[in-house]
């Protein structure tokens, strides 16, 4: 069983370059598995505006005046911090999060991979402070004139707003690219599972490579943050649909116009190619990751498998074989020898899952329901099973944020698999399982318009194959409509949110001068 933390202990927020804990009783942090209380939270009393204002007028001014290359280096040595420290993170991810170890390496891990391949892209960027879009258009006829487009850093800060499912990672693919981009961040972390993040915070303070005013932590509720934000700042959440369209709507933000992304859940779906025979390669690849993406974190993903299409044909097959395999997976403690999926993140979650799963049972029949614990976060694993999918409307509109997905089936035909896939209105990422390139090439152009990413899986790939779950840094992540409409990521791409594009009008001699004190992004 999990061994106790010596707690509840009270986690503080980091604002204007010193360690204050909020007022109050605060919020209580456990363990999932247990009950267990392990900490407690709170932002009361905490000035956000000033946090803000510090950020702006010390961190900005502090991280521009570094070149790509040296805010690379705090990102290596950040990385290497976490790195370092793996296995007490890992341990507290388990404890907090109702982690398996598995599953607290994916956020941990994806965290440093993540603040590492910003580090690397940083170091290629050299000396320049700003990046440069395309090359200098002449627009005179008899008078050198000329334009060209910038990139240059947003004055203002990076209010990095998290999901409770990823403490880690969630924050890490944020701050790498604010930072990189040369922004001061403001990284609240949800408060129910912050423990991994306050200590990875801590270890960042520790390091000593932060800029001052360049790093602000703050545990516990958001309290009246979105209140103090100005025009130049830039707003990224990750979470629910429901609270994304929240913050877009949040008077202040409409009233500075604040720059807004949002990284929200989805419908993803997978879908299996005709040509895939039962216990070929690639329906056993396809078999175990639909499995492993409804598992993994107990489902709480936004980029989990919620919708499986196979040909209806292959109906009752796909149904043996999610079943059999799903058997496999055995809930408990992580803690605890054999364990492959732990609780979701509370009790509450776990209500709101068996709501959610009684909901989308209106269109779609229960056809296998696992074991798990009673009581606390443990939730059973749970598939359903739809022949007619348009019937179901509810599996199309209701994610619900654990173990759970629908089998359905489809005629076979890629532009029908397109069509269902979009019932979802948009997804961070789908995949598709064939070895037929005619069939997936179709299949993937008639699903991309709904989905930030589209997954391949086949047996030509299949050793090497990573998931539909796991976010790529080179690659966005995003998708479009009840996804959040927003990108993170993808590169030197995600270093654009944090930045302003503006184009540049006058003499080519000028414009020469600006070229040459940036660098192509």
């Amino acid at each position: 069983m999990s061994e106790p933390l010596s707690a509840p202990i009270r986690i503080e927020s980091y604002v204007e370059e010193r360690w204050v804990a909020g007022e109050g009783p605060g919020s209580t942090l456990v363990n999932p598995a247990t009950g267990e209380a392990l900490a407690t939270a709170s932002t009361t009393g905490i000035d956000l505006g000033a946090a803000l204002r510090h950020a702006r007028e010390v961190g900005g001014p502090a991280l521009r005046a570094l070149n790509f290359a040296q805010r690379a280096g705090i990102l290596k040595g950040l990385a290497g911090a976490i790195k370092e420290h793996r296995d007490e993170l890992l341990s507290l991810a388990m404890k907090n999060g109702g982690n398996t170890k598995g599953d607290a390496k994916f956020d941990v891990d994806g965290a440093s991979g993540t603040l590492a391949f910003y580090a690397n892209l940083g170091r290629g960027l050299g000396e320049a402070r700003y990046l440069l879009d395309g090359e200098a258009v002449p627009l005179g006829r008899a008078t050198p004139l000329a334009g060209r487009h910038v990139w240059v850093p947003r004055r203002g800060a990076a209010v990095l707003v998290n999901a409770y499912n990823f403490p880690a990672w969630g924050f890490a693919e944020k701050v790498a690219c604010a930072f990189l981009a040369g922004m001061p961040v403001v990284v609240k972390p949800a408060t129910q599972t912050a423990l991994v993040a306050w200590r990875i915070a801590r270890l960042f303070v520790d390091s000593s490579l932060l800029p001052a005013g360049g790093w602000t932590f703050l545990a516990g509720p958001a309290g009246d943050l979105l209140d103090h934000l100005e025009a130049q700042d830039v707003l990224a959440f990750t979470g629910s649909a429901a609270t994304g369209a929240k913050m877009r709507a949040h008077p202040r933000v409409l009233e500075k116009g604040v720059r807004v992304n949002v990284e929200a859940d989805s419908l993803n779906a997978a879908v299996l190619g005709p040509d895939v025979a039962p216990g070929s390669p690639t329906w056993e690849l396809f078999v175990k990751e639909v499995v492993h993406e409804m598992t993994q974190k107990a489902g709480q993903k936004c980029t989990a498998t919620r919708r499986v299409f196979v040909p209806r044909e292959r109906l009752q097959a796909a149904r043996a074989a999610l079943v059999g395999k799903l058997g496999e997976v055995r809930v408990g403690d992580p803690a605890d020898e054999g364990v492959g999926m732990g609780p979701v993140v509370s009790d509450g979650q776990r209500r709101d899952v068996e709501a959610g799963v009684a909901e989308i049972a209106r269109g779609a029949a229960v056809a296998w329901t696992g074991e798990a614990p009673s009581g606390n976060g443990f939730v059973a694993a749970r598939l359903l099973v739809a022949e007619d999918p348009r019937a179901a409307a509810a599996v199309h509109r209701r994610e619900v944020f654990g173990p759970v997905a629908t089998l359905m089936a489809y005629d076979g035909t890629a532009e029908e698999a397109g069509e269902l896939v979009g019932l979802g209105e948009g997804s961070l990422v789908s995949s598709v399982y064939s070895d037929d390139a005619e069939f997936v090439a179709a299949a993937t152009l008639a699903m991309a318009p709904f989905n930030g990413r589209v997954y391949i899986g086949a047996a030509e790939v299949a050793a090497e194959a990573l998931g539909p779950g796991t976010v790529l840094p080179g690659l966005v992540h995003g998708g479009p409509g009840r996804a959040g409409s927003g990108e993170e990521l993808g590169g030197l791409r995600g270093l654009h949110h944090y930045m302003q594009r503006t184009a540049v009008q006058g003499p080519k001699a000028v414009l020469d001068r600006i070229g040459s004190e940036g660098v192509a992004g």
